[in-house]
């Protein structure tokens, strides 16, 4: 069985694990207080162009989130996400357990714009009974989505300034971050990311680390205390050595932006084959995921020999599914997988 199902599936790149068998006996002060934290924070630091960047290392996205999250708002307040935001729809209440709700905005494709925003904060200030409402306290989007969509470069200039306008501070979750940014359509960089958000995170776990995201915090009202929230989260790992050497691996010299191309590459193939044989896709997604509509004959046909993720269904005979490429990806596989989509039937 060929797995596309994540692009977690695989452990780690090989010279993360080299570097961390290497320094393996090496005796280093605890939770993130090690000179390879602090090298790869230097690291991520003159990436995003932003010498004053906080930058502190977590294990996993959901506690990543939850911890961003919950250190922001105060108790009153809910983060406003799209209907298919992964904190609404993906993280079990991680959200609501902290005591805020997130608040939705519908979305076609995974994204919210400015002007949705602007909307839902007047309407809930210009309501007479707002303080009997959950109050905006801040905007959260993924880059790339749920959908594999990502935002421009004006799109997320646009978010920026209603959210600055409305003291809303932007938090974007950047899990898959790598393969957005090597997206062919893309014309984002971490600077421009620094730049326009007020907090975001840069995923390792689905991007070649063994696990890892790395929080960055530009807004410096967001910074005072920050490793406190992580503590009581549960987020502060004893061995954070094991955190920074994987993003020091990833940043020192351009891995990380190398393995993400490596895993668009591939699946901007896939989606090439589906499209040739005439299959529809349910979003237009330039990064690792590919979201075709397939009848239940063809998937039933494809799942003799490859896994993927069931996302939707059409209607009674078609369903979307998704095929996700990973830093791992083989490519051998991937032209395995493009023949048996050329003898497939399009139905």
């Amino acid at each position: 069985m060929i797995r596309f199902e994540s692009d977690y599936a695989e452990g780690a790149h090989q010279r993360i694990l080299t570097r961390l068998m290497e320094t393996n006996e090496e005796q280093t002060p605890g939770y993130g207080m090690d000179e390879h934290c602090e090298r790869a924070r230097t690291y991520i630091q003159k990436a995003c162009e932003d010498d004053n960047a906080d930058v502190h290392f977590l294990v996993g996205g959901t506690q990543t989130n939850t911890t961003i999250i919950s250190s922001i708002l105060r108790p009153h307040q809910g983060a406003v996400a799209a209907t298919t935001g992964h904190i609404a729809v993906h993280e079990t209440g991680a959200i609501e357990a902290t005591g805020h709700k997130v608040l939705t905005l519908p979305s076609a494709d995974g994204k919210i714009t400015a002007q949705q925003v602007k909307e839902l904060y007047d309407a809930h200030w210009e309501d007479v009974t707002h303080e009997h409402m959950v109050q905006p306290g801040l905007v959260y989007i993924s880059h790339p989505t749920e959908n594999g969509t990502t935002y421009s470069k004006s799109e997320l200039e646009a978010l920026s300034e209603v959210c600055r306008q409305c003291r809303l501070p932007l938090v974007m979750d950047g899990a898959r971050l790598g393969y957005g940014l090597v997206a062919q359509d893309n014309d984002l960089s971490l600077a421009d990311i620094a730049r326009l958000c007020d907090v975001f995170y840069i995923g390792g776990t689905k991007v070649g680390a063994m696990f890892g995201e790395a929080v960055v915090i530009i807004n410096e009202h967001l910074k005072k205390d920050f490793r406190y929230f992580i503590k009581q989260r549960g987020g502060m790992l004893a061995k954070g050595r094991l955190l920074g050497i994987q993003f020091e691996t990833l940043f020192e010299d351009g891995l990380y932006y190398e393995i993400s191309n490596h895993a668009v590459e591939l699946a901007m193939q896939i989606r090439e084959a589906f499209v040739e044989k005439g299959f529809a896709l349910k979003y237009d997604s330039t990064t690792n995921q590919q979201f075709p509509i397939l009848s239940n004959d063809v998937l039933t046909k494809l799942s003799e020999n490859y896994s993927f993720s069931y996302w939707e269904q059409v209607d009674a005979t078609h369903s979307v599914v998704r095929f996700c490429t990973s830093w791992a990806t083989k490519k051998a596989d991937v032209e395995m997988l493009i023949e048996d989509i050329k003898k497939l039937e399009y139905s």
